[in-house]
């Protein structure tokens, strides 16, 4: 069944790409250059990569999960956390979301470990030995994002994060969604992932409303960005303190001009286990300003 393994969902995650503001004593002035904001807007395109930031000595370090939810995500990150102690650490997110079900898959994984969420791009030291790695938050998380982000045990989001929402659609129609035809299968494909979000954004703890913000908006319309009180009615936020997530850090918020809103990740249907090559399906991921289509991995949101 070539058909639909895609489901489009442009805004349902607040996590993934979004930004965390927190920048270490002694590092503020080090970081926010064109050139490496550039590089974080291309990686948020790019399948999702984990790496772990140090911190030492005074903080514990976290995870950089960076790019799209693939349907190779779940495994990539289990391969990560392989001879690593990640038990209540925390996942910075920049993402423009990615596989539905790859992404609850995740989700469920970072909360079987306890681990905390919070969005933003991190940013490696440059310096000597004084100088430490921070956290911009200027960044977005966008569409299964932002399922990623509900599964953190403690979730923060700094006010300069983008945390942005749609409807679940059919990836390889959502250019012309109104123009296109369906099938009651599609309908049915539809309906079922809906039925497991809700599952699972109720399991992570998280409202109702998250799901009525994102099925209020269709395909052809821009994403929706919420707001403060959107985030704690969603109950995608718990804490306002950005050391409830990331202790022992300053904050503060680089100057990253250049980063510019990120692309729209195309979804696809599937199982919420692991999906095989087989089935899943390539889909793009489009730049809200009409940039040039980039290769995404199927079933996103």
């Amino acid at each position: 069944m070539k058909l639909l393994k895609s489901l489009n969902l442009r805004g349902w995650l607040l996590v993934g790409t979004a930004a965390c503001g927190v920048v270490l004593a002694g590092a503020a002035a080090t970081f926010g250059s064109s050139a490496r904001a550039g590089a974080a807007l291309e990686e948020r395109k790019l399948p999702m990569k984990f790496s772990w930031v140090a911190c030492e000595p005074n903080c514990r370090g976290w995870v950089s999960a960076v790019g799209i939810i693939t349907a190779d995500t779940p495994k990539d990150f289990e391969e990560f956390a392989r001879g690593r102690q990640l038990g209540g650490a925390t996942v910075v997110l920049d993402s423009s979301g990615g596989s539905v079900n790859d992404a609850i898959t995740l989700g469920r994984r970072f909360r079987n470990l306890g681990l905390l969420t919070t969005v933003g791009i991190s940013l490696q030291s440059r310096g000597g030995q004084s100088a430490r790695p921070a956290v911009a938050p200027e960044a977005y998380c966008e569409s299964m994002c932002v399922f990623l982000l509900l599964a953190g045990k403690k979730r923060y989001v700094p006010e300069a994060a983008h945390v942005r929402v749609h409807q679940i659609w059919m990836g390889d129609r959502a250019d012309d969604a109104k123009a296109a035809s369906y099938s009651a299968q599609d309908l049915m494909i539809v309906e079922r992932d809906i039925g497991r979000l809700a599952k699972y954004t109720f399991d992570m703890g998280g409202a109702g409303d998250l799901l009525s913000l994102a099925l209020n908006v269709p395909p052809w319309e821009d994403l929706h960005e919420l707001d403060a009180g959107e985030l704690k009615l969603t109950n995608l936020v718990t804490t306002d303190l950005v050391a409830d997530v990331l202790p022992h850090v300053d904050v503060s918020a680089p100057a990253m001009a250049e980063l510019a809103p990120k692309t729209q990740a195309r979804f696809g249907a599937g199982s919420e286990q692991p999906q095989s090559a087989k089935s899943t399906k390539t889909a793009e991921a489009l730049a809200p300003t009409g940039g040039v289509a980039v290769p995404a991995t199927a079933a996103q949101k």
